[in-house]
């Protein structure tokens, strides 16, 4: 602009300005301050190189003002003026043909914000500190697995954040009886996984009877003050080793078990209520099966079946039954079961699931 009335225009608006600017020519010479610089840096005056405005002897190392010289980009940095932090970002000025003129630089003071992104950033690292210990916790709730001459455990375990909602238990209520409860908690993260501690520290181990020991988590579960929003489900089933029948209960678990073996797959459907506070007294009825010798029976959380594809098609209760029946004699049937999710949704969406992803097998033996 030639018109003196916009180039007085244009420096009203430059010292209006709260940023601090200043422009340069190509041999690093301060040829503008505006007045808040002015006011800000009061040893900073037209004439000085650009350098020694900012108190320094020598050129910056990695001064955004020659790189915006060097190919006419705009550039950024952080530079510390005094005890302040401040953001420098260099642009170039250019004539009408297009040639390079003289640098333009505003200086922001970023201390404030700084001192917020950095406390917040050792916030999270606190929060991250505190979930990789809660972590650890949850996982040391977890059972370990283990093999005898009658029957084997093994599960499979992956949260959708560092800790998750999904539990399990399996133990021997005496030397006769197995038993394996798997649960679904309502929502995700530390509140869901908080609940699986009420679970594992709640659940009536003594109890041979799936129905009653689900009543009895009911009741406590309304005894414990806990978030009425909160419910979880649980499906809770009892073996007799000595008869090979088992006895199962349902607390309004989505997903039902599998039997499955050779010429056999059943499905061990039963109707429940989840563990909430919506009703007093549901009622928790036992149903039973008999099993056979190499019987297998498959445990898992709806984390599983609706597991989805890059085109958001679920892995489905029927791909999960084809699976078992083609494999009845498969000796890792968790990890096929993984190979075939892997395959089903896109490369390395299995480590980090959409839900928990919880499975588990019993496997009778004698």
């Amino acid at each position: 602009m030639k018109d003196p009335q916009n180039r007085e225009l244009i420096h009203h608006l430059v010292d209006g300005m709260l940023d601090w600017v200043r422009v340069l020519d190509l041999d690093d010479n301060v040829i503008f301050i505006n007045e808040a610089m002015q006011k800000g840096l009061d040893f900073c005056k037209v004439g000085m190189k650009c350098y020694e405005a900012l108190g320094q002897n020598s050129p910056c190392i990695n001064c955004t003002s020659r790189e915006t010289m060097r190919d006419g980009r705009h550039h950024v940095k952080e530079e510390m003026i005094g005890s302040r932090t401040v953001s420098v970002m260099s642009s170039p000025i250019k004539n009408n043909m297009g040639e390079l003129i003289g640098i333009i630089e505003v200086f922001r003071d970023v201390t404030d914000l700084k001192n917020i992104v950095d406390k917040l950033a050792e916030q999270n690292r606190e929060l991250n500190r505190d979930l990789d210990m809660a972590h650890k916790i949850h996982n040391s709730l977890l059972p370990p697995e283990f093999e005898n001459s009658r029957i084997k455990f093994s599960y499979m375990y992956k949260p959708c954040y560092k800790i998750g909602g999904d539990f399990l238990d399996c133990f021997m209520p005496d030397s006769s009886h197995v038993a394996l409860y798997i649960s679904d908690v309502e929502g995700k993260g530390i509140p869901a996984s908080l609940l699986t501690v009420f679970l594992k520290t709640s659940f009536d181990k003594n109890e041979l009877s799936p129905g009653k020991a689900l009543s009895s988590l009911y009741k406590k579960f309304n005894q414990s003050g806990l978030d009425p929003h909160m419910y979880l489900t649980a499906f809770y089933s009892i073996i007799d080793l000595r008869t090979l029948e088992i006895t199962y209960a349902n607390a309004g678990h989505s997903v039902s078990p599998l039997v499955f073996g050779k010429n056999r797959l059943e499905i061990l459907r039963s109707p429940g209520f989840p563990i909430s506070d919506w009703v007093d007294d549901p009622e928790y009825s036992d149903r039973k099966l008999q099993l056979r010798k190499g019987d297998r029976i498959l445990y898992h959380t709806d984390g599983l079946i609706e597991l989805p594809n890059v085109e958001k098609q679920q892995f489905g209760e029927e791909r999960l039954v084809e699976i078992l029946q083609k494999n009845s004699n498969g000796k890792d049937i968790l990890r096929i079961i993984a190979d075939n999710l892997n395959d089903f949704v896109a490369p390395g969406n299995l480590d980090s699931p959409s839900d928990d992803l919880t499975m588990a097998i019993l496997e009778i033996k004698a």
